[in-house]
């Protein structure tokens, strides 16, 4: 078996050794054009070229989350996407968005600016029955979110393209379920994968639904967000603020309004990290078992783009 790994802007050498030590029978190299065919692929931000050169692909593994870069690309029908079902991305992901949460609903941003001052300061506490949380997004990663902030007893709502059941969380589907999600959460986390159907889904329309002083945090895609309408309604005063991790343009200029607006926290693309060794084991592990002839998880819907 042939495996190749083509990334853009990432050093492949640490996953061909680890890759190879991990799946020793298989012959592992990182892809440069004219390299030999390969019947499995793991890829970052390939270029059209690699897949135009690799006919008797059978599989691509994505290293992230997300694949809406990949299905742009020229695809052979017949070509399984796959992505990680978690790799250690999950976890990461609860701990900052609890950590958004807690430093809004705590309002930590506000104490921040006055130690900064030197000015010892009393905030009323709130009450969290005030501050139910809406994820967009039940898939390993949203709904491992869900479940964390349930541990801080915010209420907590979920909204999904299908219908979904999750203990302890009121759960929204489809078009007809998204408003009356949207007017029962405060703080709004997007884990929705990027579709022709979501992009620029966080728009004046949607957003205007949340409750007055809503909140948004957003750790999906940039392009799922309408950068003047967010801000639009925090200057109204209908948004309380936001904390974003994704941008349309990354890295986010430097003369980007986002950097210095007061009521926006920016983190550079880093809630979730793909961690190389949990990916290998778990792809490594994903390949035998297609040898087998079994079916594996994460395999992407062409059409649906997740």
């Amino acid at each position: 078996m042939n495996i190749t790994i083509c990334f853009d802007k990432l050093d492949p050498a640490p996953w061909v050794l680890g890759l190879q030590q991990a799946f020793p029978e298989a012959s592992v190299s990182a892809w440069a054009p004219g390299e030999p065919p390969a019947q499995h692929a793991i890829v970052w931000a390939p270029p059209q070229q690699f897949i135009d050169e690799q006919p008797g692909l059978q599989t691509l593994f994505n290293i992230g989350a997300g694949v809406d870069a990949l299905l742009k690309l020229k695809l052979p029908p017949s070509l399984k996407v796959v992505r990680l079902d978690d790799a250690g991305m999950s976890v990461q992901m609860a701990e900052y968005v609890c950590h958004a949460v807690i430093r809004h609903f705590r309002e930590f941003d506000g104490y921040d600016a006055d130690t900064q001052l030197g000015k010892w300061s009393y905030r009323k506490p709130r009450s969290r029955a005030d501050f139910a949380v809406g994820v967009m997004g039940l898939g390993v990663l949203g709904t491992r979110v869900a479940q964390a902030l349930q541990v801080f007893d915010f209420p907590v709502n979920g909204y999904s393209r299908s219908p979904k059941d999750l203990p302890g969380i009121r759960c929204f589907s489809g078009a007809q379920g998204l408003p009356e999600f949207l007017a029962a959460t405060r703080v709004l986390v997007n884990l929705m994968p990027l579709t022709p159907e979501t992009e620029n889904i966080l728009n004046k329309d949607t957003l205007s639904q949340l409750q007055k002083g809503g909140y948004v945090i957003n750790v999906a895609r940039g392009k799922h967000l309408v950068d003047e309408d967010l801000l639009a309604l925090i200057d109204s005063g209908h948004l309380a603020g936001a904390t974003l991790d994704v941008f349309r343009t990354e890295p986010l200029p430097a003369d980007h309004v986002y950097w210095k607006h007061p009521k926006i926290t920016v983190t550079p693309h880093t809630s979730a990290r793909t961690l190389r060794e949990e990916s290998i084991a778990q792809i490594v592990g994903k390949m035998q078992t297609l040898q087998r002839g079994e079916p594996i998880r994460g395999v992407v819907d062409h059409q649906r783009g997740y």
